[in-house]
C-alpha cells in the first residue's frame, strides 16, 4: 500500500474564490475581460498619438464663405469696382433728389416731408395731383426702381437712405456707368373712374332707336348734324337740341397724317415753280403730290394743265397706278394774290384728300393755305401738319459751329422771365430791377 502524498497551504492553487458549483475550470470569463482592457488601452494610446500630432500641427485659417477669385489681378478689380461703388454711393447720400413730373424737374431740398405732403404741394401747379386717392409713386434711382408702399407715412428721406444702403444699389453701382445717378421721385395718376349712365338715360344712333329703348331721356343725331335729346313725361314727349353734353365724347375736326411730313425742300421747289409762272404772267399753277408706297417718298407731278389768271384745268397723270401711288395733295397758286380757297375749288374739290393753296407768290413770304375734304365738308389745318417746315435744321459748314459759344445761365433765364413779364426792351432797368430782387432774396 502505497503512502498518501501530503500538501501544504501554500502549494494549493486559489483558481477563484467562488462557491464549488459556480466554478467553472473551463470558462473564458477572464479571457474576455482581459480582451476588452487590452482594446480600451490601444484605443487610448491611439488618441493620445491624434492628439500629440495635432498639436504640433498649425492652425488652419478659416474658410472664406465668399469664393477668392483664382485670378490676383481679378481679385483686385473686384476690389477696386467695390471701393468705387462705395465712394460713389457715399457721395450720393448729400445730393438731393428730384421731383419729376410732366417734363419738369426740381430738387427737393426738405426730405423730411412724405411723398403724399410732396403731392399736395406740386398740386398747385399739376391739378391732376390733387387727388391723392389716384396718385401712385415711384422712387427711380439708378436702375432702381422701387415702388412707395404708403405715400401718407412714408418720407422721401427715409425711402432714399432704404435704396441708397441695400446691396441691390451698391451692385448696380459697379455695374453702371453714371456714378452719380439721380433719385427721381415720380408721380403717376391713374385712370380716372368715369360716371355711369342711369339707367333712365340712354344714348341712340337714331330717332327711331331712340323712340323704341324705353328711356325717359335719350339723345340722337340727326340727319342736320345736330344731337337732340327727347323726354317723355306724363305731360308728353319733348325734343330739343343739345348744345353740349357729357354722354357723348367731344370730337375735334382735324387730320392727322399716317405718312411723313412733306420735305421742306420739296415745298420750295413748288413755290419756285409757281414763282415762275406768276413773272410768266401772273399765271396760276398746279402740282399734285403722290406718296410712292414701294420708294417710300413723296413725288411731284405737274399734270397736263390750262392756264390763266384766275382758274387752272388740268387732267390727272396716267402714270401714277393706285396701286403703287397715293394720291396725297393737290396743291395749287392764286399767283400774286391772297391764299383762299374759291367757290370753284370747293366744288372741284370733293374727294378725300389734302389740298392747299398758295398766294403773294411774288412776295417775300408766300402766303399758304391747307385744308382737308371729307364727304362735301372742308376743315382747315395748319400747314404743320404736312409740310416740313422751311426752317427745318439742314447742312451747313460745320466750321460756323466753332464761332458759337453757348452760355447757360440761371440770371439769365431770370432775367428773360422778367423780360416776359414786364415786356419791357430796356435791358438795364430790367438789371438793375432783377439785382434788386436777389439782394432782397425775392428770386
Amino acid at each position: 500500500m502505497s503512502e498518501e502524498k501530503k500538501w501544504n497551504d501554500d502549494e494549493i492553487l486559489d483558481i477563484g474564490s467562488v462557491d464549488e458549483e459556480d466554478f467553472d475550470p473551463f470558462g473564458d470569463d477572464d479571457f474576455e475581460l482581459e480582451s476588452q482592457q487590452h482594446e480600451e488601452k490601444k484605443a487610448e494610446e491611439k488618441k493620445a498619438k491624434e492628439k500629440k500630432l495635432a498639436e504640433k500641427k498649425p492652425p488652419q485659417k478659416a474658410e472664406s464663405k465668399e469664393e477668392t477669385p483664382s485670378n490676383p489681378l481679378e481679385a483686385e478689380i473686384s476690389a477696386a469696382a467695390e471701393k468705387d461703388a462705395e465712394t460713389a454711393r457715399d457721395g450720393l447720400f448729400s445730393k438731393p433728389p428730384v421731383f419729376a413730373y410732366a417734363g419738369v424737374t426740381e430738387d427737393v431740398t426738405d426730405t423730411s416731408v412724405t411723398f403724399d405732403e410732396l403731392r399736395i404741394a406740386k398740386s398747385e401747379d399739376f391739378p391732376e395731383l390733387d387727388d391723392g386717392k389716384r396718385v401712385s409713386w415711384t422712387v427711380e434711382y439708378g436702375k432702381i426702381t422701387k415702388p412707395v408702399p404708403s405715400p401718407r407715412k412714408k418720407t422721401v428721406a427715409e425711402l432714399k437712405s432704404e435704396i441708397e444702403t441695400s446691396k441691390e444699389f451698391l451692385d448696380s453701382l459697379k455695374k453702371a456707368k453714371d456714378k452719380s445717378p439721380s433719385c427721381k421721385l415720380v408721380p403717376k395718376v391713374t385712370a380716372q373712374s368715369k360716371g355711369k349712365m342711369p339707367a333712365y338715360k340712354g344714348v341712340f344712333p337714331s330717332f327711331e332707336e331712340a323712340e323704341q329703348s324705353g328711356k325717359m331721356i335719350s339723345l340722337f343725331p340727326s340727319g342736320d348734324g345736330n344731337v337732340y335729346e327727347m323726354r317723355k313725361t306724363e305731360m308728353g314727349r319733348f325734343i330739343t337740341p343739345v348744345s353740349e353734353t357729357n354722354a357723348i365724347r367731344k370730337v375735334r375736326a382735324g387730320f392727322t397724317p399716317a405718312l411723313p411730313l412733306i420735305p421742306a425742300g420739296v415745298l420750295l421747289e413748288i413755290l419756285r415753280f409757281f414763282k415762275y409762272m406768276a413773272h410768266k404772267g401772273s399765271y396760276e399753277a398746279l402740282a399734285n403730290i403722290y406718296w410712292d408706297k414701294q420708294a417710300e417718298e413723296f413725288v411731284v407731278d405737274i399734270p397736263e394743265q390750262k392756264v390763266s389768271r384766275v382758274s387752272v384745268s388740268s387732267r390727272l397723270s396716267d402714270a401714277f397706278d393706285s396701286g403703287r401711288y397715293i394720291h396725297y395733295m393737290d396743291i395749287h397758286s392764286h399767283n400774286n394774290m391772297n391764299a383762299f380757297f374759291s367757290k370753284t375749288d370747293d366744288h372741284d374739290e370733293k374727294a378725300a384728300r389734302v389740298y392747299a393753296v398758295v398766294g403773294k407768290i411774288s412776295g417775300f413770304f408766300p402766303e399758304i393755305k391747307v385744308r382737308i375734304a371729307n364727304s362735301r365738308s372742308f376743315v382747315e389745318i395748319d400747314p404743320s401738319v404736312v409740310f416740313e417746315s422751311v426752317a427745318a435744321v439742314r447742312d451747313f459748314p460745320e466750321e460756323w459751329k466753332n464761332a458759337i459759344l453757348m452760355e447757360s445761365d440761371e440770371a439769365d433765364k431770370k432775367l428773360a422771365f422778367l423780360k416776359q413779364l414786364v415786356g419791357s426792351k430796356d435791358l438795364g432797368t430790367l438789371s438793375q430791377t432783377l439785382q434788386t430782387f436777389l439782394e432782397k432774396g425775392l428770386i
